[in-house]
């Protein structure tokens, strides 16, 4: 009988040109490590975010926790009512059930690894990708029955009202709002 620890794959080096990707609307996702991998126990996947860019909307996981380690530049994060911030080295926790988002909160690139347990929801982002297809389509732009549906087969709740308030409360870009100068 075959074990999930039997499943995983020999030692490897994924080089920093290697690994699928796409643009998720704000930010983008580059596959490193899906659970197939991982016995289904992780995956991870990097997230580059450009300038004060706004990843999602204020959303929760019924099923997995994220813990984003900040490789680059500098993050906020909305976790329930606190706000929290990393820079490079700094690992934000983001535990399944807890209403949050997070963003670019600095004018330089950033990126951080996103380490999602157990795995599953990077399919979630693969998907997406697909739904925005080669027309790169907005988020706003989605047929709204497709991505609830998404949503829905992954456990996640999502609260696309927030957009407007987190861009202007954080002075983000995402998707076509952009917080009004002053």
């Amino acid at each position: 009988m075959e074990t999930a620890r039997d499943m995983i794959t020999g030692a490897r080096a994924l080089r920093s040109t290697e690994g699928s990707g796409g643009s998720l609307g704000g930010i983008g996702v580059r596959f490193m490590i899906d659970g197939s991998e991982s016995g289904e126990r992780f995956s991870l996947v990097e997230h580059p975010m450009p300038p004060r860019a706004l990843a999602a909307p204020l959303h929760r996981h019924s099923r997995e926790d994220e813990y984003s380690f900040v490789i680059e530049g500098r993050v906020g994060a909305l976790l329930g009512d606190e706000v929290l911030s990393g820079e490079a080295g700094d690992l934000i926790f983001k535990p399944r059930g807890q209403w949050h988002t997070f963003w670019n909160d600095g004018d330089e690139p950033a990126r951080i690894l996103e380490i999602i347990s157990p795995a599953g929801f990077e399919s979630f982002f693969a998907q997406l990708v697909q739904l925005r297809g080669a027309a790169q389509m907005r988020a706003a732009e989605l047929e709204p029955a497709a991505f609830a549906a998404l949503c829905e087969r992954y456990g996640l709740e999502m609260r696309p009202e927030t957009v407007p308030g987190l861009v202007e409360r954080f002075g983000l870009r995402v998707d076509g709002w952009e917080a009004p100068a002053g």
